[in-house]
């Protein structure tokens, strides 16, 4: 503790320099917080999707083509399978263009939330069941268009009715919730049958199926039943679970962690330059101080170090604010990715890289003033 005052006035002697070295390191720790919580918000996305919960769809895609709603009986006819749901989802705005609403069209018969994600109240759940035109919405929607229930609520839409209007009208009866968090929450719910029935074309198809499983164990084995029975037919489809079509969704944006690793390895090797040559080159600055520090006493183990503590103390202190920043940072992010996080072992590394950093970037330097020759070094003065 005694040597502390001589690490602080170390580290002091120059303080732009220090400053430079400072915000170096709070920036690559920062960017290194932010990819860290980025990876880890993807990857609980992912692991969170529901397994039990298949969606069954075209096989050239899942917008490319509708799926005849009969197909509905003979997948609900496989062992395993729970609960069969028609889906259809299409676009709609409110009052102007750019305010965009998701319609999801959902067929509401007995224990069909078992194939959402959706939590509805029993009281909400039995009046859009008796609601042909009823819709629900999330609270989020409501809160922003200021609906409430009764209310009736035109939307200009993607799909025509029979008459040629895109435009369509539905009555609130109440709002859900979505356990998907990497849903939108600019949508609401209504009558699959409703919409089946009034649109100009499409009648009897529906754009995918939801399928709730009996159990998660045979999601794999319902999943392929579904895409064998209708192999080779009019409608071959192809089968997914949730959470297959999350991690499909990271897979396309390429492999996460190789990229990560990638610039963060980057940034940390361009930091290690930067920082040793700096350190170097205020090593040499402080030569007749650190050859005098010798002359009183100081071992060469002792000067060695010195060095070192300084290089930790900047390092750690700008590593701690640069995942502090990254931390901060989250819940605005988190609007635009749901579920960003650091995890606490990303804090454990980042302070273990940031050691690392500091060592290496300090042990040149640490080395160079250990083996200084006092007669050498006060020769030139």
């Amino acid at each position: 503790m005694r040597f502390l005052p001589l690490i602080w006035v170390g580290i002091w002697r120059k303080p732009g320099r220090t400053v430079l070295i400072f915000l170096q390191v709070s920036v690559a720790f920062a960017l290194f917080g932010v990819l860290q919580g980025l990876k880890s918000g993807v990857e609980q996305l992912a692991a969170e999707a529901r397994a039990d919960l298949l969606i069954v769809h075209t096989r050239n895609g899942f917008w490319s083509d509708s799926l005849a709603l009969g197909m509905l009986e003979q997948i609900k006819s496989l062992p395993g399978v729970k609960v069969v749901d028609p889906v259809e989802l299409f676009w709609g705005t409110y009052q102007k263009p750019t305010e965009r609403v998701g319609i999801v069209a959902v067929r509401p018969d007995e224990d069909w939330t078992s194939a959402f994600t959706f939590t509805i109240a029993p009281e909400y759940l039995d009046a859009f069941a008796k609601t042909r035109t009823g819709a629900l919405m999330t609270a989020e929607l409501a809160a922003k268009y200021g609906w409430k229930i009764g209310d009736h609520i035109p939307l200009v839409t993607s799909l025509a009715q029979q008459n040629g209007s895109m435009d369509w009208a539905f009555d609130v009866v109440g709002t859900f919730t979505d356990s998907d968090v990497g849903a939108q929450g600019n949508r609401i719910l209504v009558n699959f049958t409703y919409v089946n029935e009034a649109r100009q074309t499409g009648n009897g198809t529906a754009q995918h199926f939801n399928v709730a499983v009996t159990n998660p164990k045979l999601a794999v084995t319902v999943a392929d039943a579904i895409d064998r029975r209708f192999a080779n037919s009019a409608n071959e489809t192809k089968t997914e679970s949730l959470r297959e079509m999350a991690q499909s969704n990271v897979q396309r944006i390429g492999d996460l962690d190789f990229l990560i690793r990638a610039i963060v390895g980057a940034v940390l090797v361009a930091l290690l330059f930067a920082t040793a040559s700096m350190m170097i080159q205020s090593m040499r600055e402080r030569t007749p101080e650190l050859a005098v520090m010798k002359t009183v006493g100081f071992t060469d183990r002792g000067v060695f170090l010195l060095i070192l503590a300084e290089a930790l103390v900047v390092c750690i202190a700008a590593a701690v604010l640069g995942l502090a920043l990254a931390l901060l940072a989250f819940p605005f992010a988190s609007k635009f990715v749901p579920r960003l996080s650091m995890p606490p072992i990303v804090v454990v590394v980042g302070l273990g890289a940031a050691v690392l950093v500091a060592l290496i970037s300090a042990a040149v330097p640490a080395l160079l003033a250990a083996r200084l020759k006092v007669a050498s070094a006060l020769a030139n003065r």
